[in-house]
């Protein structure tokens, strides 16, 4: 900072001003300031700024980077919102499993990060280690019946429910479900919503036709939901390898939008989840924690948009 201040002409307080934006400088003197610091390389030492104000100015994402593309346009939007408020991201790959979280979180905490960003995985020992210790956290995607902890995430149960309601109103009336990874707080609710639409339509529950493959459903049902996007590849594998008409010899729909729900014949009626809002929110949620860390935790869920193609069977 020394060097950048001789070479601009400028006292060190004055570059100060500039990099930190804590004071507004002339014009002409922080142009001089920002052509020095670009001659010179300088960067700022974070953890040492952290140490007289308390704060790095970043944010910390610990997310399954293995999961499927939607952590990809999540992680863009949670980027992007960060950047509007002045912070910078920190990412770091949990593998999906509770160790390896575990171990990415504390990777965070040596950051100094100002606060975290969570999906957390099933069996989560991250998610009790960051409420002892009292760091702003906020969950996103996957979130957890206690309501001690800000969490952000689609609305699962009335929107599966929507899509087995769907089904049941085109005649269907032996409707399977094929889950998703098991133990995840989203495959839990979304059996919920899927026995939620059962008993709205007066269909009956049968667990013979919930599982998590469609080879045992071919031949037992006439429609079927999808409810992870984790499967939905095999399930579309296994209906042409077992020469099913989707749409046709099966109804088919899904909760979660891919992006080749299009590109396949026919196209994939899918219930989407507002991935871009998701981020965004959770980011905004984290800010308010840290500058408020004493009100009260808030949960919101955010409304899926029903995306009407053909698999269904409607023309």
């Amino acid at each position: 900072m020394r060097d950048v201040a001789q070479l601009a002409g400028v006292s060190i307080t004055t570059v100060s001003h500039v990099i930190n934006e804590t004071r507004s400088v002339a014009a002409d003197t922080r142009a001089r300031v920002l052509k020095a610091v670009e001659e010179t390389g300088y960067t700022g030492d974070a953890i040492a700024r952290s140490l007289v104000t308390g704060g790095t100015k970043s944010l910390g994402l610990a997310v399954s980077l293995v999961s499927h593309p939607y952590f990809a346009e999540l992680i863009a939007a949670i980027e992007s919102e960060a950047t509007l408020a002045g912070y910078t991201l920190v990412l770091i790959d949990t593998r999906g499993d509770a160790e390896s979280e575990q171990a990415a979180v504390r990777m965070l905490r040596s950051r100094r990060v100002d606060g975290v960003l969570l999906t957390p995985t099933s069996g989560s020992a991250a998610l009790p280690e960051l409420r002892r210790l009292g760091v702003p956290t906020v969950l996103v995607d996957r979130l957890t019946v206690a309501q001690d902890t800000d969490q952000v995430g689609p609305e699962n149960v009335q929107a599966t429910s929507t899509l087995v309601r769907h089904l049941a109103e085109l005649g269907h009336r032996r409707i399977g479900l094929v889950t998703g990874p098991a133990g995840l707080a989203t495959t839990d609710e979304r059996v919920l919503g899927y026995r939620l639409g059962l008993g709205r339509a007066g269909l009956a529950w049968d667990e013979d036709v919930v599982t998590g493959a469609l080879e045992p459903l071919l031949g037992q049902v006439s429609a079927v939901v999808v409810s992870d996007h984790q499967v939905l590849a095999d399930v579309v594998r296994a209906a042409r390898s077992g020469g099913v008409r989707l749409g046709t010899d099966l109804a088919l729909v899904t909760y979660d939008e891919v992006e080749w729900a299009e590109l396949v014949d026919p196209p994939l009626t899918t219930m989407a989840q507002p991935v871009e809002e998701i981020g965004r929110t959770a980011v905004r949620l984290l800010l308010s924690r840290i500058t408020d860390p004493d009100q009260a935790p808030r949960t919101i869920r955010l409304a899926p948009e029903l995306r009407h193609r053909s698999s269904c069977g409607c023309p």
